[in-house]
């Protein structure tokens, strides 16, 4: 799986450059994507523009990493998906969890804001 990763202050970028994310690549995302819950910077954004289609076994994936950094105290944001691929985390109520951006100025403020509510629940 190609992706490209960029680091700030407060989380990691992670822009998976494929066209389509199917369940049988989700294991190597989830692979990848937990190295990150061991270093000192969790926060994590997947920047999805480049995927034009998800099935829902993938979608369902992404939405137990999600669950897995947020057990670990870490954020995980989805932005600027397309309008197919958000449309299958739109569908189900199992995904209300899953934090989507438009934008990855907004998946940013969206990291900001769970970092202040986690430092005030410290």
């Amino acid at each position: 799986m190609n992706v490209k990763i960029s680091t700030n202050r407060i989380f990691h970028a992670i822009t998976i450059q494929e066209p389509e994310l199917a369940a049988n690549m989700t294991e190597e995302l989830r692979e990848q994507l937990k190295i990150f819950l061991k270093k000192d910077l969790k926060n994590l954004i997947v920047i999805m523009k480049d995927i034009q289609k998800i099935d829902s076994a993938a979608a369902k994936e992404l939405l137990d990493i999600r669950n897995h950094f947020y057990d670990n105290r870490a954020s995980f944001v989805l932005c600027e998906p397309q309008p197919a691929v958000k449309k299958i985390f739109d569908q189900d109520e199992q995904f209300e969890t899953v934090l989507i951006a438009p934008s990855l100025s907004e998946a940013s403020d969206l990291v900001h804001l769970e970092e202040i509510e986690r430092e005030m629940t410290d």
